[in-house]
């Protein structure tokens, strides 16, 4: 009902009641700031009275009003454009203490992700690292810091990982050109969702290769391509999405492959420590 939610609505819009109609009418208007009101706020906004918006969200089928509420957010989370957030988290976040909003927030994302991953695909997306023969990492705009991020660690631990970044599809494709079904593909998407990163998965499903999506639920464009899905928490509460939760998805996969490879990642880092001391790459502090 997720998608269909504005013609749900569109097409019962005869049988509501007068203040129903006074709800369905805003929310078709402007629905990207309906997703981030209370069920009270929204009653305020339009004259209704509280209980009428949560009759309103039971006729449009839904079990309660934060149900109907979830199903309007994931809708328009992409298509939300730089200034409607501006505006949304304005209204949102109002006169509050942001410091608190926000780690609250971030706490809540966290808790909601760790209640809700797939631990079997998560077991399966480290077994299908640990076999592969290359490892791919995609991520653009935002999520291009957390490819790079688990790149870094993860080139600790394998010889071959290839991290792309680049936001152009023609760029991003001529870095996977060659991939197979010996490697393994990490893509990572959070909204507003890359549609290069969603075309290269596709690719990558198609040639063979194991897929591990990183998104931040099951409707996303990358899931569809996915042999191992992997959700976290990154709703909006301002201009840009939390990724504090995809981060520590990112760290629980780092950790997990990392006490598997134990011996080659001991190896890689004495090494490195070596070199390091050799050129002085880092100060020495003296205890």
């Amino acid at each position: 009902m997720t998608a269909d939610i504005l013609s749900c609505i569109h097409n019962k819009m005869s049988g509501f009641s007068k203040g129903q109609k006074r709800i369905a009418a805003y929310i078709l208007e402007s629905y990207d700031k309906a997703a981030f009101q209370t069920a009270g706020t929204l009653g305020r906004t339009v004259n209704v009275s509280e209980s009428t918006v949560v009759r309103f969200a039971a006729e449009l089928g839904y079990d309660g009003y934060p149900a109907m509420q979830k199903a309007l957010q994931e809708m328009v989370l992409n298509r939300l454009t730089a200034v409607q957030r501006i505006e949304v988290s304005s209204e949102r976040l109002g006169e509050q203490d942001i410091l608190t909003t926000i780690l609250q927030s971030d706490m809540d994302k966290l808790r909601a992700s760790m209640d809700s991953i797939d631990r079997t695909a998560f077991v399966g997306a480290v077994d299908a690292l640990l076999s592969a023969r290359r490892v791919y990492i995609l991520g653009v705009r935002s999520s291009a810091a957390l490819a790079e991020f688990f790149g870094y660690y993860l080139n600790y631990m394998f010889e071959d990982v290839r991290v792309v970044t680049g936001a152009s599809e023609s760029e991003m494709f001529e870095k996977i050109v060659h991939v197979a079904p010996q490697d393994a593909v990490v893509g990572i998407s959070f909204p507003r969702y890359s549609t290069a990163t969603s075309k290269a998965l596709q690719y990558c499903a198609s040639a063979g290769a194991q897929v591990i999506a990183l998104t931040d639920c099951e409707t996303a464009p990358i899931a569809q391509s996915a042999d191992y899905l992997l959700t976290a928490k990154s709703d909006m509460v301002s201009l840009v999405d939390s990724l504090v939760a995809p981060m520590s998805l990112i760290n629980a996969l780092i950790v997990a492959v990392a006490s598997r490879r134990r011996q080659e990642v001991t190896k890689t880092l004495d090494s490195l420590e070596r070199v390091w001391d050799r050129y002085g790459v880092y100060e020495k502090v003296d205890g």
